[in-house]
């Protein structure tokens, strides 16, 4: 790891990194979030990070829109095809949005040691993430969607649906 990546995260109180999102952003982000400086993130206005959540940027954008609340213990990660959260989202507490995936096709090889992808993320406007849900790499929300609580999102969910299970699944179409 670099020494500046080193620096930024582990040496740079909460607190210093609320008021630096806060100025830069005007986004609300507690002090007890464990989130990143770094130049791959940015945050809508009227954002609201609450406590205990990890975002991390791992090489790859991570954008999140205006008006967006995300409740406590959630983790995000971006890798280099990033990871993108439309305005107006709500995303329960719990959540998990992990944009990489390890290959595992190599049997000699520990998991752990192969190549990492990344596909990327996409999560419109106005998406309501329901508690312990999981988005997966490659996956794409449209915009008006409700997600189920404990869902895994592996592929595309249609815009205007309410969608469940694991994987999950449209099971209505909202008019």
């Amino acid at each position: 790891m670099k020494i500046i990546k080193l620096l930024r995260r582990f040496l740079i109180p909460g607190s210093l990194i609320t008021l630096i999102y806060f100025i830069k952003y005007r986004c609300m982000i507690s002090p007890k979030a464990e989130v990143e400086l770094s130049p791959f993130f940015v945050v809508g206005k009227k954002t609201m990070i609450s406590s205990f959540c990890k975002i991390k940027t791992d090489g790859g954008p991570l954008t999140i829109g205006s008006n967006v609340s995300i409740g406590p213990c959630c983790f995000i990660s971006s890798s280099t095809k990033g990871v993108e959260i439309g305005n107006d989202c709500l995303i329960g507490p719990n959540v998990s949005i992990i944009g990489n995936k390890y290959k595992y096709d190599k049997l000699e090889t520990p998991i752990c040691l192969q190549e990492k992808t990344s596909e990327g993320i996409k999560i419109g406007r106005n998406v309501w993430v329901g508690a312990g849900t999981v988005i997966i790499d490659g996956a794409k929300i449209g915009d008006n969607v409700i997600l189920g609580p404990n869902s895994v999102v592996t592929k595309s969910i249609p815009d205007h649906a309410i969608a469940q299970g694991n994987p999950a699944k449209a099971v209505f179409i909202r008019r």
